[in-house]
């Protein structure tokens, strides 16, 4: 069972949402459509499921061609952040319907549908209504209807967001256990990196409309092929700075040096982006070699554990993420390190050079 997307592509009104895209996705596999608002995440996911038709290119699914075949003609489950229940029916109906629709017996619907239902913890609340619940118990009501129907192809286009945070963390962790179970290739849309790390699988990074890398989640976080795809996996977004290289030192801010340390020691001299996480950045000097930047302080945020520092250095504005709380003044101006060993340096193409000898453990 696969799902492959050849040159797939959507305009509308001049406007290009999904530019021309190559995906093949495979049977019971998890895979992360990650990237921020108006990326075409949602695009590319109607265009997957055939409930728009595309502009060019071509789907196949196990080989066969169903570009213009009918979302209702296809194994397809889809659930939104938005969630949609039938409200005259109860839960039980709701989950029940599209096994209705197949036309199976009673029997097996009784069975597949609590199993269902105990999975997204709605035993009971199975004679309820969708409006007598809560808002993230229509969204488990909502899902359960996608998993009971044993789809081929199930898309889930941010539907966690409106959950609480409790049962955010548990459907995250059991949700891919579930329908890699089931042998569904499972497509999940989400504009928070952290969710893409959690659900593991396979991510794909967009861009305004591209797809900029695709791969094993892990492989992409540590490795990404150029800055774009940097900072869509990096919240708060990766920080970056203008370098050059020259021999055993890397040049940088006001006539400052740092030791071209491990693999940034093989990079040709020239000039590049450097790019850091905001977690990299330290308020204390923790390395020899670290490099030190004088930073005017425009906010902080204090979460309880960790401190977000947001930074103006010369034209660029920085992000750090420091642990514990600090009571730091706005518009003081003050020192931030970072040790360039996780640094990665990105070519004037926004390409890839080298990564941070650190980034397995980044």
């Amino acid at each position: 069972m696969t799902l492959k997307l050849e040159g797939i592509g959507k305009t509308v009104g001049g406007q290009v949402h999904v530019h021309p895209t190559d995906l093949e996705l495979q049977k019971g596999t998890m895979n992360v459509l990650l990237g921020p608002t108006l990326a075409g995440k949602t695009t590319l996911m109607r265009l997957m499921a055939g409930l728009e038709p595309p502009t060019r290119g071509k789907i196949f699914w196990d080989g066969e061609d169903v570009t213009g075949v009918r979302v209702q003609d296809r194994e397809v489950a889809m659930v939104y952040q938005q969630f949609i229940n039938y409200p005259s029916m109860s839960v039980y109906d709701n989950i029940a319907s599209p096994l209705r629709l197949k036309g199976q017996s009673k029997d097996e619907i009784d069975a597949a549908v609590r199993k269902s239902a105990e999975m997204m913890k709605l035993s009971p609340m199975l004679d309820r209504k969708p409006l007598e619940l809560s808002g993230g118990q229509q969204q488990r009501c909502a899902l359960a209807r996608a998993l009971v129907k044993n789809a081929g192809l199930v898309l889930l286009d941010e539907p966690l967001a409106n959950l609480d945070y409790k049962l955010r963390e548990e459907l995250r962790v059991e949700i891919p256990k579930i329908f890699e179970e089931s042998g569904s290739i499972f497509v999940y849309a989400t504009t928070e990196p952290e969710e893409a790390l959690l659900l593991g699988g396979n991510t794909a990074t967009l861009w305004q409309g591209r797809i900029t890398q695709y791969g094993p989640t892990p492989e992409i976080y540590r490795n990404p092929a150029d800055a774009t795809t940097a900072r869509v996996f990096s919240d708060p977004p990766m920080n970056f700075l203008q370098i050059s290289k020259a021999g055993p030192k890397i040049m940088y801010g006001d006539g400052q040096s740092a030791p071209a340390a491990g693999r940034l020691a093989e990079v040709p001299d020239g000039r590049y982006s450097a790019g850091f996480r905001p977690n990299h950045l330290e308020l204390s000097k923790h390395t020899a070699d670290a490099m030190r930047f004088e930073c005017k302080l425009a906010v902080t945020e204090i979460t309880g554990s960790e401190t977000f520092v947001h930074l103006d250095h010369h034209d660029a504005r920085w992000v750090g993420v420091v642990h514990g709380v600090h009571d730091l003044e706005p518009g003081s101006t003050i020192e931030v390190f970072l040790d360039p060993a996780h640094v990665y340096i990105f070519g004037e193409d926004g390409a890839l050079i080298a990564t941070a000898p650190y980034a397995q453990a980044a």
